[in-house]
């Protein structure tokens, strides 16, 4: 079975993990932790970046330090992880869905507008897959209103648009190390911003709101998101090798798009490039066009019993039964989302592909579509 996903660990990641052994330092207080923040920051460009466990706190932690609460609207994609809109709901708040550009695979920029009311207080903006968001437009649109941006960058880490990293244009900025990002933890997150109140609430709530000077008494009631010193240990491996790794899912883009030449009538590529930025290709996802009589599952198992194993496309928060339970999202209709859950899935495509593995994920693929 050739993996939808295999990272690459053979750089200092043993040396490191081995120095937290050597000196004991394996929890949250150890050193690698505040310099693998230091380094996500420089990398970003964001003033502070606070290390948590995981790409979901992160949003969590996001949510929670820039105030939203009970009645507030919040702008979101509909097409992404439910992590993004959990935290919102937790809050009392309310996500406000848009549907997906049908090439880029974002949100629908041009939609986000219309959505806007007196009770609109932040718009959450998600890179999806491999293109970066048209955050100056985000940015125009966040400007006029008086709103925060969250940025969920998980997808796109090392991605700039126009000649800034993804990342760095939030107001608050999150992502994940899980073992299918550009840099893996095992489980792991951040949170970078410039505003220096905003980072304190951050540090203060990843670690229970303990406070000077009495370690025990809360004012505030905040969670144990803190990342381990052996997490952070390999984020420090793996964030020194990461142009290296851009390069290389780069190369593999280039690898599906000239391997899957003659299947333009079957299936929808994922796009080149945008103005002011070339795909990444976190992921290489692949549409079935309306005339393939089956949809995306399907592909998918006959893929699996030839030894190729694929991921489906997220499936949109308006359609999620635990979502419509709560009464949200009822009888909303976001059809370019709706098409992409039904009829994307993405291929192999993790960071330890070779050449050889495309070629025959490609064979295979072209022996089913043709």
């Amino acid at each position: 079975m050739i993996p939808v996903n295999e990272p690459l660990l053979n750089g200092n990641e043993k040396k490191y993990l081995n120095e937290c052994i050597d000196t004991g330092w394996i929890s949250s207080e150890g050193p690698f932790v505040s310099l693998f923040e230091k380094k996500m920051a420089e990398m970003v460009g964001k003033k502070h970046a606070i290390a948590v466990s995981n790409g979901s706190v992160a949003l969590d932690t996001a949510v929670e330090a820039l105030g939203i609460k009970d009645g507030d609207e919040v702008i979101m994609p509909t097409f992404t992880i439910i992590s993004c809109v959990l935290p919102i709901i937790r809050a009392g708040a309310i996500p406000v869905l848009v549907d997906s550009d049908s090439k880029t695979w974002n949100m629908d920029i041009d939609a986000m507008e219309s959505k806007i009311t007196s009770k609109t207080k932040a718009i959450m903006v998600v890179h999806i897959y491999g293109l970066p968001v048209e955050m100056d437009k985000v940015q125009q649109i966040a400007d006029k209103y008086k709103l925060k941006i969250i940025e969920d960058a998980a997808e796109l880490i090392g991605q700039t648009y126009k000649g800034k990293q993804c990342g760095s244009f939030g107001d608050i900025s999150t992502f994940s190390f899980y073992p299918n990002k550009h840099i893996t933890t095992g489980e792991g997150g951040m949170v970078l911003t410039d505003d220096d109140d905003i980072a304190q609430k951050c540090r203060e709530l990843r670690n229970l709101c303990f406070i000077p000077p009495r370690r025990f008494i809360h004012e505030d009631l905040g969670w144990n998101f803190r990342m381990t010193n052996l997490q952070a240990a390999l984020g420090v491996a793996q964030i020194e090798r990461i142009d290296e790794f851009v390069q290389k899912k780069r190369e593999i883009g280039r690898w599906y798009n000239e391997l899957l030449k003659g299947l333009e009538d079957k299936v929808d590529l994922p796009q080149k490039s945008i103005e002011g930025s070339d795909n990444i290709y976190w992921v290489y996802g692949v549409v079935l066009k309306e005339s393939i009589p089956f949809d995306a599952l399907e592909i998918m198992q006959l893929l699996s019993k030839v030894g190729i194993a694929t991921r489906p496309f997220f499936f949109p928060m308006h359609k999620q039964p635990v979502l419509q339970k709560k009464g949200l999202f009822l009888n909303e209709k976001y059809p370019e989302a709706e098409n992409l859950a039904e009829r994307g899935f993405y291929l192999p495509s993790g960071l330890a592909l070779t050449f050889s593995q495309a070629d025959e994920v490609a064979h295979k693929l072209k022996t089913i579509l043709l």
